[in-house]
């Protein structure tokens, strides 16, 4: 069985969707006690609305930003989204309420498993976590909690949409303080998620 996959999504996949990418591999291991482990549990990957950045390598501000949090900018692509990337996904997140309407275009089947990255931030405390499958520190058990907390989190909404607030600045062209801003802001809810997922105990 594949582990829990989540797919972050923005525009050009340099900045935005990269650093959620690593930031989450980072709140992981932190949560599994090693980065092997944490790979073996959730696959964080990333991927871009448009094409313009197709092949490059992180953002250097962005990188500054992950290496800064504990993470590894290194060996990273650029690449462009493409529907297989949202079939396998268990939990999509995207940087705003805009990608999530191209998104959901794109796939409309994947809608339940879709999330501006602050909406999920913001509905994450309205699951019930206790009643959640027990976390277990396996690839199966780790993605049975997922797929729940997943679920759990589309009920939570109700079918309303994200709210503005819910969206992340794009930081690219835009200084150094912007992007420290726009992490924050990326780590406070991947740490929450990697949490649910397995929860420290």
């Amino acid at each position: 069985m594949p582990p829990f996959t989540v797919l972050h999504i923005c525009l050009g996949n340099i900045c935005r969707s990269p650093m959620a990418e690593r930031l989450l591999a980072v709140a992981m291991a932190e949560a599994a006690g090693s980065a092997p482990a944490a790979d073996r549990l959730v696959h964080s990957h990333s991927t871009g609305t448009g094409g313009w950045h197709t092949g490059e390598r992180m953002h250097p501000s962005a990188a500054r930003q992950v290496r800064a949090r504990g993470g590894d900018p290194d060996r990273f692509t650029a690449r462009r989204l493409r529907s297989d990337y949202l079939d396998a996904a268990d939990l999509v997140l995207v940087a705003t309420g805009d990608q999530q309407l191209y998104v959901n275009s794109l796939r409309p089947e994947a809608a339940a498993r879709g999330f501006v990255l602050g909406e999920l931030g913001r509905l994450l405390p309205e699951v019930d976590l206790a009643a959640l499958p027990p976390p277990e520190r396996t690839p199966a058990g780790v993605r049975a909690r997922g797929v729940a907390l997943v679920s759990g989190l589309d009920a939570a909404r109700a079918g309303a949409g994200p709210r503005p607030g819910d969206d992340l600045d794009d930081p690219w062209g835009r200084g150094e303080q912007t992007f420290a801003r726009v992490a924050d802001e990326i780590e406070a809810v991947v740490r929450a998620l990697a949490a649910a997922l397995l929860p420290p105990g």
